[in-house]
């Protein structure tokens, strides 16, 4: 989930066990972009990804104790975000996505294209929670199917289904002809001479 030395990691994670706020810190800032990035890219909307990122966060705080290594810590976090993302995804909206927030996932990429990224976060909107979870930890995180499965605590199977239908769904979607975009309307004045 980091590009952070898994030696010093498990350093900063004992310290932080003992009660180093600093060591926390530089936890949270290892971690910090991956974690957001699954949440917006699961939640398509860069305020619910920042407060789940937030929450997650809180979560590892309370439950430092339990983290074994970096590796367990990564896995916690995946784990984690992925789950309370499909949680809040689960829960009914009362307040829509407003659609400028669509544009900001371009942002987060790293790629060039804009129009592209604002596609396919379209499309993995469509998708129900579990198989957007699970193409984003595949494609995003790029996890294999066995580690997908533990960190969702699904099947095996039920990954690879999920990974084959929703690839092929987003085939089809992409194949769709989309509506074209309408001409902002010209407000007809009468004619006073009549």
């Amino acid at each position: 989930m980091s590009g952070e030395d898994p030696c010093s990691c498990d350093e900063e994670l004992a310290s932080a066990r003992a009660g180093s706020q600093r060591a926390f810190a530089t936890l949270v800032r290892a971690h910090q972009k991956s974690v957001f990035g699954v949440a917006l890219r699961m939640l398509a909307s860069r305020e619910q990804a920042e407060e789940l990122a937030q929450e997650v966060f809180l979560s590892l705080h309370r439950n430092l104790a339990a983290i074994e290594s970096a590796r367990h810590l990564s896995f916690w976090l995946r784990r984690v975000t992925a789950n309370a993302a499909i949680d809040r995804l689960r829960r009914p909206r009362l307040v829509t996505t407003p659609l400028h927030e669509a544009a900001d996932l371009a942002q987060i990429a790293d790629e060039s294209d804009p129009l592209l990224r604002r596609e396919l976060s379209r499309l993995l909107s469509g998708l129900q929670p579990a198989p957007r979870a699970v193409l984003i930890l595949r494609y995003q995180e790029d996890l294999d199917p066995v580690e997908i499965a533990r960190v969702l605590d699904l099947p095996v199977n039920t990954v690879k289904s999920h990974l084959k239908r929703s690839l092929a769904s987003l085939r089809e979607r992409m194949r769709e002809p989309q509506p074209a975009r309408q001409a902002p309307m010209s407000v007809a004045t009468r004619d006073e001479s009549d």
